[in-house]
């Protein structure tokens, strides 16, 4: 079994990717890390791991872990997902692993030096009806790609929330928006060329807290918004000359929505519906990543494929400041 330790007791360590682990036929929850032992105590007992750790240095030192689930402020990602694979740990950080694309790149040189195993946690790409989607659009059964439509949003002003901390790496794209890019590119197998936006951010927090964004690919468009600041929505479309695919919960299915996609004909008389109950997407994550850290066959999201979706954002920083389109 694979051992896991967690740097940090965050809600999406604890709501999602620990129960995963648990949940998981081929890892444990070996330990928690926190600033605060006390707190590292307290969800090691609520969750059964063994070991508690009041740094995350110490964790990193211990040989009870061999690897770790990294889900600190976004500011911190780059700093311990180094640290961590130079201490010989495998490395899943949590999304987005940079703010930059060419930050990036000292982590991929942390993975190669040590042969580690690195990866950013983007678990949407574990969850099969992507496969389908792009099995789909590969057959044609749209026809011809020409344009796919996506909106990610919530609503959250609270000022302690990371995701409204600008040095804490908060904004609307790098919590969201990276997942229409990413589900895009997943989907069709193909890459941007460049990007049109407009943004606005909250005059109180700094942050980024909406992006209305256009990306060329060439044969088709992706057109999406994203948002902290307007009511949950999240809905990704594919829409080709013969039909189109609509995603009902793209990103949390199974809590946003039900687990399902809808293809349509070109005059929507019949709609054919794929469905996955019972598909954990995180526990799939922490199982592919511990299969591929063991030397075992599987696919895993690369540092590679996360300095492609990272220079997308970049694009789009720059052509909301500019105003035009911004080559990727």
């Amino acid at each position: 079994m694979f051992r896991w330790g967690v740097l940090s007791t965050a809600k999406i360590a604890r709501d999602h990717v620990i129960p995963a682990i648990l949940e998981s036929e081929n890892g444990v929850l070996s330990a928690i890390a926190s600033r605060d032992e006390e707190r590292a105590r307290g969800l090691a007992d609520r969750f059964g791991a063994p070991y508690a750790f009041g740094t995350y240095e110490a964790l990193l030192a211990s040989d009870t872990v061999e690897g770790v689930y990294i889900p600190l402020p976004t500011s911190d990602h780059v700093e311990w997902a180094i640290k961590a694979a130079d201490a010989g740990k495998h490395v899943l950080v949590e999304k987005p692993l940079a703010l930059r694309a060419a930050d990036i790149q000292p982590v991929i040189d942390a993975r190669d030096r040590n042969k580690v195993m690195v990866s950013e946690a983007f678990m949407v790409f574990y969850h099969p009806q992507w496969a389908k989607i792009r099995e789909l659009i590969a057959a044609g059964a749209i026809g011809r790609l020409r344009h796919v439509q996506g909106a990610f949003s919530y609503f959250n002003r609270d000022p302690d929330n990371m995701r409204n901390r600008p040095e804490l790496g908060g904004g609307a794209l790098p919590d969201i928006g990276v997942y229409p890019v990413v589900t895009t590119r997943i989907a069709t197998g193909m890459e941007p060329r460049r990007i049109r936006a407009t943004i606005e951010r909250d005059r109180d927090f700094g942050t980024d807290t909406y992006a209305n964004v256009t990306a060329d690919f060439g044969t088709f468009d992706l057109s999406f918004y994203c948002s902290t600041q307007m009511a949950l929505r999240q809905e990704m479309v594919f829409h080709g000359e013969e039909g189109f695919i609509q995603v009902q919960a793209p990103f949390n299915a199974g809590d946003f929505d039900h687990h399902r996609i809808e293809l349509h004909d070109q005059r929507r008389v019949e709609a054919r519906v794929f469905r996955f109950p019972g598909t954990r997407q995180y526990r799939l994550e922490v199982e592919a990543f511990a299969q591929a850290a063991r030397g075992e066959e599987a696919q895993i999201f690369t540092l590679e494929d996360s300095v492609r979706n990272q220079q997308v954002i970049d694009a789009v920083y720059l052509a909301g400041e500019g105003g035009g389109w911004a080559q990727i």
